[in-house]
């Protein structure tokens, strides 16, 4: 543990030390000083340049992505890649598969629609025209615990409420394309992917002669009767086409309606049904694999845009690669938390406090501190796998989820940061370039009912960290 935290806090909520420009932005949102930790460290320095309550366990909220994707780079490697395998039982004859086809998941984080239409076409070509059987889903690659998607805020049907899966597919995501009409309550024109089979479509969403803010802020789905996925709600046609999202299936629902409206979209026929099962010990023949693109460009895509699914998908494998289970780590999500606080440990960063969920940050009760956090970065830094690793962060004020960080600031395009956002949440973690070509891991979070107030805060905190002052 850090000897001391090196500001001391006085009963009125200031803190000495503090850059002005922070502690200004800080009482502008009347934030406390004790609701916030900070860590800033030049990677070639040996002390902080400046901490604030390091100590203190805080909800990292995604910014707890920067644990996962460097337990998983370092177990892994940045090559790491995932393999979903097909097989199949019978015998082929005139273009007809007299048995069943297995598609055997290997808990791909990024096993989207058009790798799995690209699949099921060379199967076309390998003369499968009809499976007189059934089509046979194996997600056994990974034991998990049940997973409820309304759990953390009731809002199932959002994307980034979606579990892990052993044959993750697309995400477990429907892409909603809308194109507004020219005028107020005039349809909005939707283009849906990937094909669902079964799966209605019951659009509402009508246009409306609002301004563009918050364009998805009106829109809400539902889901009635089964499979009719109800989409009402209002798009300003001053926003023009936009791209929203849904899950309106659980994992391997949504697995068994892709799967079955892109066989038949490769012009394949089927006897039998799409279900789940899995591959037999024998009397099966492996057909082929498919390969996910390498660990390094699965958590570029995790974190330039902090998706949860992919987070949720990296721990649970490394939960898969963990000894045998125990009463402590029954599922592979235990397993994979408990497998990161070890790859912390072993690289030397302190874990006291350290909380792991689910290892996306979409929890309330995962903690870490910020000197933690910091010793991470370093870690990182000194790591063959580091420009991988930065790399993957959204640059501020250019890309990702910080692509709107540091507008007009002499700092845009100078830091490596990934954000983390939930109601009293929010913080900061990563790398920024001063002006004078030094480079600092900087951390901050903040945890109080006002922390949506407080981006004015961290930015002012990058922009004194660019500007090299002592």
């Amino acid at each position: 543990m850090l000897a001391a935290t090196l500001f001391a806090v006085h009963h009125s909520g200031a803190s000495e030390g503090l850059p002005p420009a922070l502690q200004l932005a800080l009482d502008t949102a009347r934030i406390p000083a004790d609701a916030v930790s900070v860590w800033v460290q030049a990677v070639d320095a040996a002390q902080p340049r400046l901490a604030l309550n390091a100590d203190r366990p805080m909800n990292p909220a995604s910014v707890m992505k920067l644990v996962t994707a460097f337990a998983a780079l370092e177990r892994l490697g940045p090559a790491h890649s995932w393999r979903t395998q097909v097989a199949a039982s019978g015998t082929l004859r005139h273009g007809t598969l007299h048995g069943n086809l297995y598609l055997v998941g290997g808990a791909d984080p990024v096993l989207g629609y058009d790798r799995m239409w690209k699949l099921l076409r060379r199967l076309r070509a390998l003369g499968i025209e009809r499976i007189e059987g059934d089509i046979v889903l194996d997600a056994s690659a990974l034991q998990l615990p049940p997973h409820d998607p309304d759990a953390f805020d009731g809002r199932g049907l959002r994307p980034y409420n979606s579990g892990p899966h052993g044959l993750l597919m697309h995400y477990n995501t429907l892409l909603l394309g809308l194109y507004p009409g020219k005028a107020a309550n005039e349809p909005v024109t939707l283009a849906a992917e990937p094909p669902l089979a079964g799966v209605v479509i019951d659009n509402r969403i009508l246009t409306s002669n609002a301004p563009c803010g918050t364009w998805y802020r009106d829109l809400q789905a539902s889901i009635e009767g089964g499979r009719r996925l109800v989409l009402s709600g209002s798009l300003p046609a001053a926003c023009g086409p936009r791209t929203w999202s849904a899950a309106p299936l659980p994992p391997a629902e949504f697995g068994i309606a892709l799967v079955a409206g892109l066989w038949s979209e490769v012009g394949g026929r089927l006897s039998g049904a799409v279900r789940e099962g899995r591959l037999p010990e024998s009397g099966t023949e492996l057909l082929f694999g498919d390969d996910s693109p390498p660990l390094a460009d699965v958590v570029r895509d995790m974190n330039k845009w902090s998706s949860n699914v992919i987070a949720r998908q990296l721990l649970a494998t490394l939960g898969a690669l963990s000894p045998a289970r125990t009463q402590d780590t029954p599922h592979m999500v235990a397993g994979g938390a408990r497998v990161a606080a070890e790859q912390l440990a072993a690289a030397g960063i302190d874990t006291q406090g350290l909380v792991i969920d689910n290892g996306s940050g979409l929890s309330r009760i995962e903690r870490i501190r910020a000197d933690s956090l910091g010793q991470l970065l370093l870690a990182a830094w000194r790591r063959p796998w580091m420009p991988e690793y930065v790399a993957a962060l959204p640059v501020a004020g250019l890309d990702g989820t910080a692509r709107r960080r540091l507008a007009d600031s002499p700092a845009t395009g100078q830091a490596h940061i990934k954000t983390g956002t939930l109601n009293g949440v929010r913080a900061i973690g990563g790398y920024l370039l001063d002006r004078h070509g030094r480079r600092h891991a900087v951390v901050m979070m903040v945890n109080h009912p006002e922390a949506h107030n407080s981006a004015a805060a961290q930015d002012a905190l990058l922009e004194w960290v660019w500007a090299g002052a002592q």
